[in-house]
């Protein structure tokens, strides 16, 4: 199963990226060399959305199209996971 999700970084920023270890992910992006080189410097990080996806070629179709929206519409996403999540 993969995840794609998406971080909130110390400074308000966001970064989306695809796992098959959500857990391991967040930990490395926040404790280790082995995350991304955008949050190194942005630590902590949050996870603020996510979701899965079978195989890898849907989540990565997943994870490009998330990436092409503006702030705004990823903010919309965010908030809209969070309510649905919190019923």
């Amino acid at each position: 199963m993969w995840h794609i999700y998406i971080l909130e970084c110390s400074d308000k920023t966001l970064y989306t990226g695809v796992t098959t270890g959500l857990k391991r992910r967040l930990k490395e992006h926040n404790t280790s060399g082995l995350g991304a080189k955008y949050t190194k410097g942005r630590r902590p990080v949050k996870l603020v959305f996510s979701c899965r996806r079978k195989d890898k070629s849907r989540a990565l179709k997943e994870e490009f199209r998330i990436k092409k929206l503006l702030r705004a519409d990823k903010l919309k996403m965010i908030k809209e996971y969070a309510n649905k999540k919190h019923k």
